[in-house]
C-alpha cells in the first residue's frame, strides 16, 4: 500500500510539472504562427502578379484564423496547421488578438483588392502589422 501511495504521489506530481511546461511550450506555437503569417504577407508583397498576391494572402489568413474561423480557405494551403489552431483563436490576451484583427483586415482588404499595386500595398500592411508582434 505504501509504495501505491508513493506512485501515485509521483504520478501526480509528474502531471503537475508537465502542465507547468506545456503553457509556454503553446505559447511559443503561437509566435510561430505569427512569424509564418508574416512570412507568407511578405510573400504576397513581392508577388509579380494578382494571382501570386492572392494565394499568399489566402495562406496569411488561414495561419491566422484556423480551420474553424470565419475566412479559412479549405482549398489553400494552410501553413500553421502542425502549429495550433489558429493565431487568433490560439491568441491568450486581448490585445494581441486585436492586432491580430488589425492584420487580418489588412490580408482581406488585400484579398478583395484586383489592382496588383494596391494589393501588394494591403500584403505589405499586414507582414508590417505581424512583424511588430514578433
Amino acid at each position: 500500500m505504501r509504495n501505491t501511495r508513493r506512485t501515485s504521489i509521483l504520478v501526480t506530481a509528474a502531471a503537475g510539472a508537465l502542465m507547468l511546461f506545456a503553457a509556454p511550450a503553446f505559447a511559443a506555437q503561437l509566435d510561430k504562427e505569427i512569424a509564418a503569417a508574416a512570412q507568407h504577407a511578405g510573400f504576397a508583397a513581392a508577388a509579380g502578379d494578382i494571382g501570386g498576391v492572392h494565394t499568399h494572402l489566402h495562406h496569411t489568413i488561414n495561419c491566422l484564423v484556423g480551420p474553424e474561423g470565419e475566412g479559412f480557405a479549405e482549398k489553400e494551403l494552410n501553413p500553421c496547421k502542425p502549429l495550433g489552431n489558429g493565431a487568433i483563436p490560439d491568441a491568450e490576451d486581448d490585445e494581441t488578438r486585436a492586432s491580430l484583427e488589425e492584420a487580418l483586415a489588412s490580408a482581406n482588404a488585400g484579398l478583395a483588392e484586383e489592382d496588383l499595386d494596391a494589393a501588394k500595398g494591403h500584403a505589405a500592411e499586414t507582414q508590417t502589422k505581424l512583424d511588430a508582434l514578433k
